[in-house]
């Protein structure tokens, strides 16, 4: 695909405009990734309980805390891909592309061997409860065995925002998600497979949706996508000074949301089971913040690559106005409707009490972590990746965690709630600070190449 045929231009415009038609497809699309672990729980903890419910809880944190490492590095694919892309670079984005493809998928693998492994041990670790323990692990190990489908059609998806498509990645996201609604009870309940059918229909569903992305990204969309060769060192310079601390930051983050995780299962099955199921409504507040900042990720990105600044500028004011305007309407609605929202996974009256509370604690802090993501995906996309890791190591493990523990240790369980969102608070004025007196804008991710061709010349 040459960046000629990219469907947003972001260096010319409407950056609203684009912004919002942009970001659109980006956001049904998280929201139908999300709707995996979501459709998962609705369907676990109607037809199996509360402690099968609790179980999938703590192995979907696990699981994101393996992968996050990879999906840190493939954040790098959107700085790389999309900087190449406003440069009209079409030989750097085809070699760059295969540079990650080779990289990203050796690792995957990897970790998907070794989280099957050491699975059991990594629940045990965390505290989680005997009696759902056995469950768990099945449940985690199943899907890790499908870790290259789940990381394969979400690179894909990346690769195509870089240049400017958002749309194209929708299709195979929801071929997934229709496959999973459909596959889950049949696997449940008629194969009578239990939770270990669940895990079986996300990894068929997400292996399709694999499979599928890739016929459709090479012989429709023109991807440049290679049998994978060994990069040149100095892809491999870029991707790991670039990937690394993506990566480190990712784990920062999942590191720290699997240390809150210990705080919960000290409160025991009910608090665990009602946490888990206000997570699955939680991921839905986050989804504009996290959409904005991928999107914004892409659009600076393509700005930076182009030397036109003063856009980029422009492009994190209008992410700020978007994203308050969003992040407050809904968390009015998740507020106005808890109780609801909790009855929609679980039956049981005290794990409903507890998730309503903590959503109706945490809503209206979520404006602020909106902040964290606009402004970080602009930084992120100058590739000012390790001051990122350093604002989100801040934001979660001397801010969050912490602030989890106190609170809960003060309040009992409802200090979680109050703790995480306090933090929110506090890590957005991190974020402003650097934002606004870092020297995020003197980074040049291509300096190697321009000083190779200085030389030539001189040659």
């Amino acid at each position: 695909m040459t960046t000629a045929n990219k469907q947003f231009d972001f260096t010319e415009g409407s950056i609203m405009r684009k912004m919002f038609f942009f970001a659109a497809p980006i956001f049904i699309g998280n929201l139908l990734q999300s709707s995996y672990q979501i459709i998962d729980s609705l369907w676990i903890g109607n037809l199996l309980g509360a402690s099968a419910l609790g179980a999938v809880s703590i192995s979907s944190t696990v699981i994101f805390t393996i992968l996050s490492f990879i999906i840190g590095i493939n954040s790098a694919t959107l700085t790389v891909l999309s900087q190449r892309t406003g440069a009209n670079d079409e030989e750097g984005l085809k070699t760059s592309l295969n540079a990650f493809v080779f990289v990203l998928g050796i690792l995957s693998v990897f970790l998907g061997i070794i989280g099957f492994v050491l699975a059991p041990s990594i629940l045990t670790w965390m505290g989680t409860p005997e009696s759902i323990l056995p469950m768990a692990a099945n449940y985690l190990r199943i899907n890790f065995v499908g870790i290259v489908f789940l990381f394969g059609y979400n690179f894909i998806g990346t690769v195509l925002r870089a240049v400017g498509d958002s749309k194209t990645p929708l299709r195979f996201i929801t071929m997934a998600v229709v496959l999973n609604t459909v596959l889950d009870p049949v696997f449940i309940s008629v194969f009578g497979l239990g939770m270990e059918g669940a895990a079986y229909a996300t990894v068929i569903s997400q292996g399709s949706a694999f499979l599928f992305g890739i016929i459709y990204s090479i012989w429709k969309k023109g991807l440049p996508f290679t049998i994978p060769t060994v990069p040149q060192i100095g892809e491999f310079r870029r991707i790991f000074k670039l990937g690394l601390p993506s990566g480190i930051s990712m784990m920062a983050i999942s590191g720290g949301v699997l240390a809150i995780m210990t705080v919960v299962t000290s409160f025991g099955e009910t608090v665990v089971a009602g946490y888990g199921a206000a997570q699955r409504i939680d991921s839905v507040i986050m989804l504009p913040a996290t959409t904005l900042g991928s999107a914004i990720t892409s659009m600076s990105g393509q700005n930076i690559g182009a030397n036109k600044w003063n856009r980029v500028s422009d492009i994190a004011k209008s992410g700020l106005i978007l994203i308050f305007g969003v992040a407050l309407t809904i968390s009015c609605i998740v507020f106005l409707t808890a109780d609801l929202l909790m009855n929609m996974f679980i039956n049981d009256e005290e794990t409903i009490e507890f998730g309503a509370t903590y959503l109706r604690i945490i809503a209206f802090f979520y404006p602020f972590l909106g902040i964290n993501f606009v402004l970080n995906g602009i930084v992120r996309s100058s590739g000012a990746v390790l001051q990122v890791l350093v604002l989100n190591i801040i934001s979660f493990w001397i801010l969050r965690f912490p602030l989890a523990w106190l609170f809960s240790t003060i309040m009992g369980e409802n200090g979680i709630a109050v703790g995480v969102g306090v933090s929110f608070v506090l890590s957005s004025v991190f974020a402003i600070l650097y934002y606004r007196l870092g020297n995020w804008q003197n980074i040049d991710i291509f300096s190697d190449e321009k000083m190779k061709a200085e030389e030539r010349q001189d040659d």
